[in-house]
């Protein structure tokens, strides 16, 4: 890349439309604030609008104009306002983005996965063979997921009935002495979890499945697996493998590339039937994922098989004139017989927390700016059109492999001090220490502690 030209710098007026919302807080009058996304675009040099471009005389001035329109959802809507190339770029997060859209400068995802991201301007949600690029922003909302996911696992495992517990203690109907032996549980520690998919919402999945002591193991691509290890999981070559013997599967592999003979993303249907029956009986799912990365039939016939006790989905769901469309709309027909072991949400997991979706915002806008004004691409998905220069992923440090070295030591350590920390047998703490000894050695702690008390100045 260092020999390349960098392009000239692209002059002129553009329109960007931003489809979703930019901000989740809701203000003084019951609305969500997107106060915060619309100070970053000024301080930048953008100008920000309220409604679409249509609506205003817009002036030749030189600058980038965004037109937040976040109350656009059906596909009728979306192509009204940009299917005559209204737009030079947009930014959108869960809507879909039809194929007939036309923007020719380029798109971002707020988030990971670009299988909504359809307009044939980059070639489809592949971002193959298009005139402008397709970007996203990974792993801006990956802690989030997380956090949802592991609150979707605690409502049902340790599985001590709460509000069966809470009416007996209101109603005082429970005697401690007697009646606690009748409310068995048992806890997370040592019950097995598999995760399918080692990105960014994996890592933080498995980190918090570590953090309760539960053996993890992890299905991903090969080359991931090197790095499974040291941070003290389990690696699983496929699906299957990673599911045998699991009491929770939680996957984040996104949909994956879409084949455009079959209109099918790769990872559609991926927990099937072998998935779930490798299962332990009575285990949970949760998909905070894609809607369609489950086998709906097979899903019915694990919950009637006992093979599942529990399945926690988070998938996007619209209103139609005919009614609800969407990745949701299948498990909609497990509700008649399976409604009580089931929890769905609206593709609400990641979009809970205000803070990460005005980051994820201010970065795709960052990321369209650049690649309008610079043609500089970052976060690049499927081909790199003629004229734009790819510089990888944004990262504020200026040393990624340190970084990413020093991720899988933390998280190392972290599974070495709770192993020490929940033993209490001195022989085996010796044992775990001298398991660990290369860890441990390749740390100069007194060292550390010495220039931690002295810095450099």
């Amino acid at each position: 890349m260092s020999a390349t030209k960098t392009p000239d710098v692209r002059q002129g007026t553009f329109k960007v439309i931003i489809i979703d919302l930019v901000g989740l807080k809701l203000t003084d009058g019951s609305r969500p604030d997107h106060s915060e996304v619309a100070q970053f675009v000024e301080q930048h040099g953008g100008i920000f609008h309220e409604g679409g471009v249509a609506e205003r005389d817009l002036p030749n001035d030189g600058n980038i104009h965004f037109f937040y329109l976040p109350h656009l959802s059906e596909a009728d809507e979306i192509l009204a306002e940009t299917g005559a190339g209204q737009y030079d770029a947009v930014i959108a997060a869960a809507t879909a983005i039809p194929a007939a859209s036309k923007f020719a400068l380029g798109g971002v995802r707020i988030g990971t996965g670009t299988g909504n991201m359809g307009s044939a301007s980059w070639g489809g949600s592949n971002g193959e063979g298009g005139e402008a690029p397709l970007m996203n922003t990974p792993g801006i909302n990956a802690r989030a997921t997380a956090q949802m996911a592991f609150k979707a696992l605690l409502r049902v495992l340790p599985d001590l009935p709460v509000e069966a517990l809470h009416k007996l203690v209101v109603d005082g109907a429970f005697d401690t002495g007697k009646d606690l032996v009748r409310f068995p549980t048992e806890k997370l520690e040592g019950k097995r979890f598999a995760i399918l998919g080692f990105g960014n919402i994996g890592q933080e999945v498995a980190a918090l499945a570590k953090a309760f002591g539960m053996d993890v193991v992890v299905y991903a691509r090969p080359h991931h697996q090197d790095r499974i290890g040291r941070s003290g999981y389990r690696y699983a070559a496929t699906p299957s493998a990673a599911a045998s013997g699991a009491d929770v599967i939680s996957v984040h592999l996104g949909l994956g590339r879409l084949d455009p003979a079959t209109n099918t993303f790769a990872n559609a249907g991926l927990i099937d039937r072998e998935v779930l029956s490798a299962l332990n009986d009575g285990a949970v799912l949760i998909n905070y994922d894609r809607g369609e990365l489950v086998d709906v039939p097979a899903l019915g016939k694990a919950f009637s098989g006992g093979k599942l006790r529990h399945a926690a989905i988070d998938a996007d769901i619209f209103k139609g004139p005919d009614g609800p469309n969407g990745p949701m709309v299948p498990y909609l027909s497990l509700l008649p017989e399976h409604g009580e072991k089931l929890a769905l949400l609206p593709h609400a997991a990641a979009d809970t927390d205000h803070p990460t979706r005005v980051a994820g915002a201010e970065q795709a806008i960052n990321q369209i700016m650049d690649a309008i004004r610079n043609r500089k691409v970052a976060n690049l998905k499927g081909d790199l059109p003629n004229g734009y220069v790819e510089q990888g992923a944004p990262s504020g440090s200026g040393d990624a492999p340190l970084v990413a070295r020093l991720q899988d030591i933390s998280a190392a350590l972290a599974g070495l001090v709770h192993a020490l920390a929940t033993q209490s047998d001195p022989e085996h703490q010796s044992r775990i220490v001298e398991e660990h000894r290369a860890l441990i050695e390749c740390l100069d702690l007194e060292r550390y502690a010495a220039v931690s008390a002295h810095p450099a100045a």
